[in-house]
């Protein structure tokens, strides 16, 4: 199922350029801001409820100066500290219902209660200092629901739920559709409670009897309203903004995006066979300049390669036209003058064949081996104890007129390489030691910081100063008249490098001396 998925995706999105990919993450990150300023639900609806709780502090002020004020209430006394606590609102834009408008009062046949009527002309001066202030609308009522200040005097609200609410001794909070809402900012169609109105209907007690109520109406704090007051603050800000994410996008794509595009070129060129320098950006990235090192390394990589194969390809035609040469020659002599020759000089000329025939093969196998050896990879977790493989070499090569020394340094720790591999160097270097007519090799093996240092000498008659530098070339020996590939050395390092090793000619002034460099081992095997 998921894989169905990945492959659907696959096939619908789009190629894009990373330049692309840059600006659209920036234009996202930017218009962030803008997605939430559209989806505050949150804050608008935290807003109605600040408004609800400024109305019920309202009516709590005027109702209880309304109970002081009441015909027959006594002075107060002093009390207690009170007993403060947290009133929980009770509209919520997402659940609460939204009634209809405010209905107007209905018409009653008897008059307003006459103690009530004189509190709420006392109270006239502090409804519109009140209404100055806060904008809400404030209409007293007394124990019956009658309208006793405002257009609607002598008038009854006493059908509405939250007037009911309130003479029964609760107060109650409603959300009423507003029906004089006038749009005055373009953004406020956005908004859930624009055009609504809070009506909050407060009891006023005197002790435990309801004399009254109040009802205190207003519209919730704008959520736009501000923003679009600001508006032309915004827009500074928002095109700031997106000239930044232009000046970044302008920065990432000199220094990402032309780069990759260069280095992709320079890729292209060198898979057509020419190696075009890529030209390293002026504006530095860590990471894009590591991508260029290792490219001119890989640049570098490859041409050594292909020099080394068109060199190698010159030798191997070089050596085996010789003696396929010599072949051809010695058939075609005994095809024309076979029968006429003497015994003796047709089997030298078939020895000759022989001799060459054998000496081919020896160098197919030979470069079979350097073959393997170039593209050998070494194990990660290959360990090797020096000691051992030295004293197994020695116990297996020395005889009567060859013989091997071995000195071991103490504690010598592991190496990180393959037992098969230097056991195969340093037979090899052995039998070099022998075949050139040695009778004593020496094998000194010690620890150089990082390293492990297995140093091989022989008194044989040495390298000359002016072949050492070619000993480790394909096909370069100086033992060709006794069968001498010259490939022997080329494997050996070839062998040593696929686990980081290296081997080296040093001078000596006896015989060869021959230095091989091995890692030592971090994590003991």
């Amino acid at each position: 199922m998921i894989a169905r998925l990945k492959a659907l995706v696959a096939t619908v999105w789009p190629v894009l350029r990373l330049r692309t990919i840059l600006l659209g993450t920036f234009l996202f990150v930017a218009a962030l801001p803008g997605l939430g300023a559209i989806f505050l639900r949150v804050y608008e609806n935290a807003l109605v409820r600040r408004t609800e709780a400024e109305l019920v502090a309202q009516a709590a002020a005027l109702g209880a100066t309304a109970a002081l004020l009441w015909p027959g209430v006594p002075p107060a006394s002093p009390t207690g500290p009170p007993e403060y606590r947290d009133r929980q609102t009770e509209v919520d834009l997402s659940s609460s219902p939204i009634l209809p408008p405010r209905p107007s009062a209905a018409s009653v046949r008897f008059a307003p209660q006459g103690s009530a009527e004189d509190v709420a002309r006392r109270m006239e001066q502090a409804f519109a200092e009140t209404r100055l202030a806060t904008l809400s609308s404030i209409i007293m009522l007394d124990s019956n629901g009658i309208v006793l200040n405002g257009p609607e005097t002598g008038r009854s609200l006493a059908m509405l739920p939250e007037v009911k609410a309130a003479l029964a001794g609760r107060g109650r909070t409603v959300l009423r559709r507003n029906e004089k809402y006038e749009p005055h900012y373009p953004l406020e169609w956005l908004s859930r409670a624009a055009n609504l109105r809070l009506h909050y209907a407060r009891p006023v007690k005197v002790g435990d009897r309801v004399v009254g109520a109040l009802l205190v109406s207003r519209s919730p704090r704008a959520l736009f309203r501000g923003m679009y007051e600001d508006r032309g603050k915004i827009a500074l800000g928002v095109g700031v903004i997106f000239l930044v994410l232009l000046f970044l996008t302008a920065v990432l794509a000199r220094a990402i995006v032309r780069p990759i595009e260069g280095l992709s070129r320079a890729t292209r060129e060198l898979a057509a066979g020419r190696h075009v320098p890529a030209r390293r950006p002026a504006l530095k990235v860590v990471e894009i300049d590591a991508l260029f090192a290792d490219f001119e390394q890989m640049a570098q990589s490859i041409a050594r390669r292909s020099n080394y194969l068109r060199d190698f390809a010159a030798s191997v035609s070089h050596e085996f036209k010789t003696p396929l040469a010599a072949i051809s020659g010695t058939i075609e002599l005994l095809e024309d003058h076979g029968s006429d020759m003497p015994p003796d000089v047709r089997e030298r000329f078939l020895a000759n064949m022989a001799a060459d025939a054998n000496r081919l093969s020896r160098m197919v196998g030979r470069l079979m081996e350097l073959a393997r050896a170039d593209v050998l990879v070494g194990e990660p977790n290959a360990r090797a104890d020096a000691a051992s493989i030295a004293a197994y070499v020695a116990d297996a090569l020395q005889g009567d007129d060859f013989h091997i020394h071995v000195d071991i340094a103490a504690n010598l720790p592991l190496l990180a390489i393959d037992v098969g591999a230097l056991q195969a160097a340093l037979t090899a270097l052995a039998e070099n030691a022998r075949q050139s007519g040695a009778s004593r090799l020496d094998i000194a093996v010690s620890q150089s910081g990082s390293d492990v240092l297995v140093d091989v000498r022989d008194n044989g008659p040495g390298i000359a100063p002016a072949d050492q530098d070619k000993v480790f070339d394909p096909f370069f020996t100086s033992k060709r008249d006794q069968g001498g590939t010259g490939l022997g050395l080329p494997v050996t390092r070839s062998l040593l490098a696929a686990y980081r090793a290296q081997i080296a000619v040093l001078s000596a002034a006896v015989g060869a001396h021959f230095q091989i460099r091995c890692p030592i081992a971090l994590i003991p095997a």
